[in-house]
């Protein structure tokens, strides 16, 4: 399992742990997701990939979900895995 952001065609932005082996740009799953619904971000959307999400970021309670519509996956460091797990 592996942290990753993974946003759709239809402009959802989320976080969660997926398993390497299972995506394809149709599918992906993820564990423990969460649904970055405000991201108080200078620097933009890569800025969750690198250091998470802020104090002004609005993020959602976790699930286990799965996501269709993949436009992009972010691979996400040990520094903003953190924050997200905290957020």
């Amino acid at each position: 399992m592996r942290p990753v952001i993974v946003c759709t065609e239809y402009r959802g932005v989320f976080y969660g742990m997926m398993n390497g082996g299972d995506a394809t740009l149709d599918t992906i799953a993820l564990k423990g997701a969460r649904c970055a619904i405000y991201w108080g971000t200078t620097r933009g959307l890569f800025e969750l990939a690198e250091t998470g999400p802020t104090k002004k970021s609005m993020v959602s309670a976790r699930a286990d979900i799965t996501l269709r519509k993949v436009t992009a996956v972010l691979e996400v460091t040990p520094v903003a895995q953190a924050n997200w797990e905290v957020a």
